[in-house]
């Protein structure tokens, strides 16, 4: 399920208000900063701080290399 392009223009991260990477194949946000993954389920995201997954160090690589190539941009802010 697609997020809604107007929701996408406001949704911040929770912890440092700054925007977040969206991968619709992946159901989740990402904080890139703070290596934090927000899910979303049944297309609501679940921005809540203590249901963030922190992302190792592997992981952060892959999701950055999977935005860079895909094209995917921080929600609002760059």
């Amino acid at each position: 399920m697609t997020l809604d392009s107007r929701l996408l223009e406001i949704l911040a991260c929770p912890t440092d208000k700054q925007g977040l990477l969206y991968f619709q194949d992946e159901d989740a946000l990402y904080n890139p900063r703070l290596k934090k993954r927000y899910r979303i389920h049944d297309g609501i995201p679940v921005m809540l701080p203590d249901e963030a997954e922190d992302v190792d160090a592997a992981e952060h690589d892959r999701l950055t290399a999977k935005a860079e190539t895909d094209g995917v941009s921080l929600t609002f802010g760059a």
